[in-house]
């Protein structure tokens, strides 16, 4: 497959910081950066890879949730704000003339970071 820089889809409650419990607690409380962020977010953005945050938090938090995120230093290129709760599914097509996956889940335990991720 050609080498281009990956496209990563990253969750922010429970993924990147701390999860509360309720959308208001997330905003309530102060952040609380998890495990391993710092470090990745460097890694990924030195290899030039594009961030897209994803969260469950609704449009009307997206102030709120951008001040945490700058507040927390966590660079990103995009953020996709009020996706449900529920199961997430990426569908994506392979390249031409290959049957090299193009698609990738990984699944982390809630509030455990990310520090031992290995894309």
């Amino acid at each position: 497959m050609e080498n281009r820089p990956k496209t990563l889809i990253v969750d922010i409650d429970g993924t990147l910081i701390h999860h509360f419990g309720s959308l208001s607690a997330q905003i309530i409380n102060a952040p609380k950066m998890l495990p391993g962020v710092r470090e990745k977010f460097d890694e990924w953005d030195k290899l030039g890879y594009r961030i897209i945050l994803l969260t469950g938090r609704k449009e009307s938090m997206r102030e709120a949730t951008v001040k945490q995120l700058q507040d927390l230093h966590i660079v990103y290129d995009q953020l996709v704000m009020g996706v449900g709760g529920g199961v997430r599914v990426l569908i994506n097509d392979y390249k031409l003339n290959s049957k090299e996956p193009t698609a990738i889940a990984v699944n982390v335990e809630r509030n455990e970071g990310i520090a031992n991720i290995n894309i």
